[in-house]
């Protein structure tokens, strides 16, 4: 009997070791399609992957499959049943469609919490301090001239928005800070995940926090969160902090709430239409921007890679993936 195939769109950097493991078990595809029209010709009758292909390594990266929207999942071969996606995030799969057709998604929970939470923190006691003007001052040779006197982070109360591995990660560093947690959940943690932190509603959150972090996931219901009337309902000064998903913000709303002093400081590593920046916030000094870094190091890049690679093998040993999306898992409960 042939082996199950597996795909890997985009490109594998860092862990070919337990990738070329895995042809024991499966005939391993690498593809190098430059566009998606180009691999859903080779997904139909009669094309390169149309038999036997079961699971995909999947890559926001790419062009041919960076997007794999509902017309992409329904061009897919009838026989591919997993897809492993390279992320934390995976807003850019229709998870929807993937259910319908009975494939399970995976994700890379976990493997990007200390670099997202990393990256987090320094944009909080960056937009705290204020250190994206002085940075700016320094390189146009005026020192520290103009720079208003900033805040600390000990006694600021940090309102985190999705307590994931991520917020609980971020939760950690910013004790060491001597910041006070709450959170917002659409649930409560059980008390060994909280350590401490106090659960709040979303509308308490929002008016008592001194620091509000998102990190929760990007779908219908979170899709600008955070807009006009949030804001409004906010401490005057706030401060907004976003690694997660540019779209969880109105950033038409937030470049208004800057102007006019409602958020005193932002600090971004993603946004609503990235690489393409509101102007807005290219333009405002209390604006920390990065170019989504938080998960651009050696370490956390192995890690999903490796976890992809792992959900792969549980599929095609076991027909359970790891760290199955909620929005399939009912798939999964099921076999």
């Amino acid at each position: 009997m042939a082996l199950p195939r597996v795909l890997l769109t985009g490109q594998l950097v860092f862990a070919h070791p337990q990738w070329n493991s895995l042809s024991s078990i499966a005939k391993l595809e690498v593809d190098e399609s430059a566009s998606k029209a180009e691999l859903l010709a080779k997904f139909a009758p009669g094309g390169l992957y149309h038999d036997n292909l079961v699971a995909i390594f999947h890559t926001h990266s790419t062009p041919s499959a960076g997007v794999m929207d509902k017309e992409f999942i329904d061009a897919m071969p009838s026989t591919v049943k997993y897809i492993s996606h390279h992320g934390a995030g995976y807003d850019m799969i229709d998870v929807a469609a993937c259910a319908a057709r009975g494939i399970l998604v995976s994700n890379t929970p976990g493997s990007v919490d200390d670099a997202t939470a990393d990256t987090n923190m320094f944009l909080i006691l960056g937009a705290l301090r204020g250190f994206n003007k002085a940075l700016g001052n320094l390189r146009q040779g005026k020192w520290n001239s103009g720079v208003p006197l900033a805040h600390d982070p000990e006694g600021k109360v940090l309102g985190i928005i999705g307590m994931g591995g991520i917020g609980r990660a971020l939760k950690q560093r910013a004790e060491g800070f001597d910041m006070e947690v709450q959170y917002h959940n659409r649930k409560p943690l059980s008390p060994e995940l909280a350590a401490g932190a106090k659960y709040v509603s979303f509308d308490e959150i929002i008016a008592t926090s001194d620091v509000l972090s998102l990190n929760l996931p990007l779908n219908e219901h979170t899709r600008h969160i955070i807009n006009k009337e949030t804001f409004a309902k906010m401490k005057d000064g706030v401060i907004i902090t976003n690694t997660a998903r540019g779209a969880v913000i109105d950033e038409a709303a937030l470049v208004e709430a800057l102007a006019s002093g409602k958020v005193a400081c932002a600090g971004l590593d993603v946004f609503e239409d990235e690489p393409v920046i509101h102007p807005g916030l290219l333009a405002n000094e209390n604006v920390m921007l990065l170019p989504h870094l938080g998960t651009h190091t050696v370490e956390s890049r192995t890690k999903m890679e490796i976890k992809v690679i792992d959900n792969i093998r549980s599929a095609l040993t076991t027909g359970k993936m790891i760290s199955v999306t909620p929005e399939t898992a009912f798939l999964q409960e099921g076999k």
